[in-house]
């Protein structure tokens, strides 16, 4: 399997779906992450693609305990009082190497794994079935320890009813279904259902300039695309530090016909569920 490899995602949907062959997971408030175990170095990826190897540090080197070729589908999540920190892990994703050393030094990440991709013997074994994938995981990680862990899973629907509300005040954001059957695909093959009623989009440029960014152009999950209303300092900081980074843009219009930059940025943002039936839409956060 090649690096960068494409991840599997999920599907918002109002309630945990029933009926025989389902798994449940929490769903950590973090950073996606791919962790490659390769001869003689340790990658991590963003669910965009990017090498973030950098800004996590610190689970690069506890990733070097697991055996030469495995990978692992997960969350880079940061713990802060004991609760699950996504702007902590935000700050971390957004900052330099050097910066991101020093957040690592007050909160170090954890990595909260829910999925194998790739077993040091048997290879890539995306197409064996999830229960299969899970019992080979948790093999895995069985005598590595933190921070590296395979997050809880259960195939009973009432008991993941009560994790969705009892772990709601450590950070947990919703839950993750899964059917038992099914293999790893680069599609929205799990379904997910989260406190907040919120919708993630893919950004595709933006307003104002690229140090300072005043709002985001976004494809909704429809089709459209749109812009956002003006962006919070800490949005406006994390995109600026990507585009960067990023390739030469050029000017496009929304269909309404809105002036925006469009440029390739890997971003995803979180957006109000409600906003979206609207010409502007709220951002609340990247993810």
């Amino acid at each position: 399997m090649e690096f960068p490899v494409a991840v599997a995602l999920a599907q918002a949907v109002p309630e945990l779906p029933a009926g025989r062959g389902w798994w449940f997971e929490p769903k950590l408030d973090g950073h996606r992450t791919i962790l490659w175990c390769e001869a003689g170095r340790v990658r991590l990826q963003s669910r965009s693609g990017r090498d973030v190897s950098a800004v996590w540090a610190d689970l690069a080197r506890a990733g070097a305990r697991l055996p030469v070729g495995t990978v692992l589908d997960g969350e880079a999540v940061v713990y802060v009082d004991g609760r699950v920190d996504f702007g902590a892990a935000q700050a971390r994703a957004a900052s330099s190497p050097a910066r991101a050393a020093q957040l690592a030094a007050r909160h170090p990440a954890s990595f909260a794994a829910w999925d194998i991709l790739v077993h040091s013997e048997l290879g890539d074994v995306r197409s064996r079935p999830y229960v299969e994938r899970r019992a080979l995981l948790l093999e895995v990680l069985q005598d590595v320890g933190p921070p590296l862990q395979a997050v809880p899973a259960t195939d009973d629907r009432e008991t993941a009813l009560v994790w969705y509300e009892a772990l709601r005040p450590q950070g947990v954001e919703g839950l993750v279904a899964k059917q038992a059957a099914s293999p790893y695909r680069a599609s929205r093959i799990w379904r997910k259902v989260r406190h907040a009623e919120t919708v993630d989009v893919d950004v595709v440029g933006f307003t104002g300039s690229r140090a300072r960014p005043r709002a985001l152009a976004v494809r909704l999950p429809e089709g459209p695309m749109v812009l956002s209303q003006p962006v919070s300092a800490p949005v406006a900081r994390a995109v600026a530090a990507r585009l960067a980074g990023a390739g030469p843009g050029r000017s496009a219009r929304t269909a309404s016909g809105a002036a925006y930059s469009a440029v390739e940025t890997g971003l995803v943002a979180e957006v109000l569920a409600g906003t979206t039936r609207h010409g502007v839409v709220a951002v609340t956060r990247l993810r």
